[in-house]
């Protein structure tokens, strides 16, 4: 299923194999509940996440983090003027592929903040409660996107440093490609996706901060 914003129709926690439960949570211990570090192939970006205004995005946000989901994934729509999106495609023999999600959230707009320029904010189709794990980063204040225009988008996050990172992605060139997208039944269908910056723009991983920079 498309994940694309409606108005245009459209764990990774450091684990070893070996490595045993109390590792893993004295990982969890010392990792910050807050502020997440996403590494893109064209600078680092962190983000302070809205827990008291978006309890469950956040917390679906951390579950696909901490999954290893958006590893390799890409930056398929980009507008210069409008926001960055991600988090639902990886590069699969050189085309963007789909990947599968869990159930759609509870949308949280009407008490999320606003959609103002460096706010992550959830990606969803036209159903107000689908969205999943694809998000995007506005570039510009967006305030049509907020509660209740069209059901609204929930913000969850806010960029505290590399916006600079994120303004120089939104200036890649972008084009209209071909992509693998998934239909309601779990199927792979071939698509065409406009504003696909024409070079991958890679989000590498996303992850907990530790605590120390929270």
């Amino acid at each position: 299923m498309k994940t694309l914003l409606c108005f245009f129709g459209a764990l990774l926690l450091a684990s070893c194999k070996g490595g045993t439960a109390a590792d893993s949570k004295s990982d969890r211990n010392n990792q910050s509940p807050d502020i997440v570090i996403i590494e893109t192939s064209m600078g680092t970006i962190r983000a302070k996440l809205h827990r008291s205004s978006a309890p469950i995005t956040v917390e679906n946000f951390l579950t696909y983090v901490d999954k290893g989901h958006y590893d390799e994934t890409i930056f398929h729509r980009v507008m210069s003027d409008f926001m960055i999106q991600g988090g639902g495609f990886k590069i699969n023999d050189g085309f963007p592929k789909e990947l599968e999600t869990g159930s759609g959230i509870t949308n949280e707009s009407a008490n999320s903040e606003k959609n103002t320029r460096g706010t992550l904010a959830m990606a969803r189709t036209n159903d107000p409660n689908s969205a999943t794990a694809q998000f995007f980063i506005n570039v510009n204040d967006n305030h049509n996107l907020d509660h209740p225009s069209m059901g609204g988008y929930a913000v969850f996050g806010e960029v505290v440093e590399g916006m600079d990172i994120v303004d120089a992605i939104k200036e890649v060139e972008t084009g209209s490609q071909a992509a693998l997208s998934l239909d309601p039944t779990g199927r792979y269908l071939t698509s065409e996706f406009s504003d696909v910056p024409l070079k991958p723009v890679i989000i590498k991983s996303i992850t907990r901060a530790p605590k120390s920079e929270s």
